[in-house]
């Protein structure tokens, strides 16, 4: 049982990792500029290419990959929107002229639930991608797609 736990642990921890990893990738901040789903979809296709590079992996699975992925994406925008509103909302909660305990309670809560979600609809997409694989394929896919943190836009601080 102790091994399941772990298991479940470590699939939990790369999830969460890929997640935010993922959602960096997708909903990065892009200088101002429009969105433009053909340069989304290539941005992704581009991601899964160089984590599927020096496998086996076909030309009909790195699509199918891809298509799960911006499928996921996509259904995350509406999230990602969201989280937007929670961080403007808990700042305006925080400078307010006195502190509302229980508004900010709440925002935080509304977040959890924001962040839960966009949490099982990138766990099932991995879960769906993952199906697409063979072992050593998906293994090799995980490494690399996990490992690659390089910035996906600009960041503010």
């Amino acid at each position: 049982m102790a091994a399941f736990n772990l298991k479940t642990a470590m699939t939990a921890l790369l999830a969460g990792s890929l997640a935010m990893t993922a959602s960096g990738l997708a909903l990065a901040d892009n200088g101002g500029k429009t969105y433009d789903p053909a340069q989304f979809s290539q941005r992704i296709e581009k991601r899964v290419d160089r984590a599927l590079a020096g496998t086996d992996a076909t030309a009909e699975q790195k699509k199918q990959i891809a298509t799960i992925l911006q499928s996921a994406f996509t259904d995350m925008k509406p999230l990602r929107d969201k989280r937007l509103e929670n961080r403007k909302a808990m700042a305006d909660a925080m400078q307010a002229p006195t502190l509302d305990r229980v508004k900010i309670e709440a925002i935080r809560q509304e977040e959890m639930k924001v962040s839960d979600e966009t949490s099982k609809v990138f766990t099932k997409a991995l879960e769906d991608a993952g199906n697409v694989l063979s072992q050593a394929q998906r293994q090799a896919f995980f490494k690399q797609w996990s490992g690659d943190h390089r910035p996906h836009g600009k960041r503010h601080g």
